[in-house]
Order: C-alpha cells, then structure tokens, then sequence
C-alpha cells in the first residue's frame, strides 16, 4: 500500500502539538479532549482530529487523548529520538545564539560541530565545544558525516557553502541566511527561516487593529 501523502501544513502543525503536549504532560496532566487541545492551541477540534488521523487513531471516544502516550507518538513521527548530526557554520550573534539556546536533544539532534571563516573566532570555545575554521570542514565532514547543517552566514555565502555541503553529504539545512536555498533534488531537504517575516506579520495586524479608545 501506498503511504499517505501528508499535507506540509499538518506537518508544520505537528511541533506545535509536541511543544504544548510536552507541557501538559510537565504539568501532570493525564488525559485532554480534543476541544480542550483546540482551545489552548487556538485550532477548531475538527482539525486536530483531522490532523492525528493522518496518522492513525490515538484518541478514544468519551475519554480524549493521553498526553503522555499522545506526546510520546508525535515525538517519534518526528524524529525526536535520532540525534540527527548537526553543524552549525557562522558564530555571529546570531550563529553565537542559536548554538547556546536551541535544545537540539528535545529536536531530534546532536550538535556536533561549530565552524567559522574569522581566524580570529575559529580556534575559541562556546559551551565547551570548540569552533573549527571552515577551512577544515571537508575533513570534518568526511570523517563525521553530519546530516544536517545550520547556516548562519551572509546571504551571498550560503548558496555556494550549501552546495559544497551536499557533496559532503548533508542531506538537510537549517538557513539563516536571509536568502531561501533551493534545489532540485528533492532529497536535499531545506527550511529557510526569516525572522523578519515573522515581525511583519505583526506589523500588518497593528494596522489592522481598531484604535483604543482613549479616556475622555
């Protein structure tokens, strides 16, 4: 049998149930209904439901979901428990940030490896992990073969240092770039994050918004 084709929107919804199940399950929290999950995730019920039965039946009718055995199913359609290898190229404060406070454990990934093309940071340590020129990543990446690569560098870099990575065999990219990365194999898996998008969706919603009424 054919396996289901799974919407990428479902897909981009499934961290989101992970996140707020791994909460609840912090809290002690047993078992949720499906309305109760819709009403603190801000989605309709028919469509957590909908979203779980693309993968099989975790619910039980008249009594909801069980967080933990709930949480524990997500987390292994995503990967959580793999340790995918991982480097992250670029110790900006962003590359600096990123490396220090993303828990790649609770991701499904290892963080093996810090790069950076300034001799003047590569040779240093962050989080007792020491940061490798990358002049040395073709050695590093023969010998570790990372999966995955964060990148953390000037637009105009990423493309070429991306495509160098493929030959070394990284299958998945992370990029920070401020440029989306494309390619044509669809084996080679990219998301491209802009944070400003973020902030501008914001902005559009402040302009949307009624004025407050001020005292009179």
């Amino acid at each position: 049998m054919a396996k289901q084709e799974i919407s990428p929107s479902v897909i981009r919804r499934l961290p989101r149930y992970y996140r707020f199940l791994g909460e609840l399950r912090e809290k002690g929290i047993v078992r949720i209904s499906s309305k109760e999950l819709s009403q603190l995730m801000g989605l309709t019920a028919s469509q957590i439901r909908q979203d779980l039965n693309c993968f099989g039946g975790f619910g039980q009718q008249g009594y909801g979901y069980n967080v933990r055995a709930l949480c524990e199913e997500i987390g292994q359609i995503l990967g959580v428990s793999l340790h995918r290898r991982t480097i992250l190229i670029g110790l900006g404060n962003l590359g600096h940030a990123i490396a220090s406070h993303v828990s790649y454990a609770g991701c499904g990934c290892e963080l093996i490896g810090l790069f950076d093309e300034n001799p003047f940071v590569a040779g240093r340590d962050l989080n007792g992990m020491p940061i490798h020129h990358t002049d040395t990543l073709a050695g590093f990446c023969h010998q570790e073969q990372p999966e995955l690569a964060i990148l953390c560098v000037p637009e105009s870099a990423a493309p070429a240092l991306a495509q160098t990575l493929v030959a070394l065999g990284v299958r998945a990219f992370w990029n920070f770039s401020q440029g989306d990365l494309r390619f044509d194999d669809p084996g080679i898996l990219v998301e491209n994050v802009h944070l400003a998008d973020s902030l501008l969706t914001l902005t559009y919603g402040l302009l949307r918004q009624p004025e407050s009424e001020s005292d009179s």
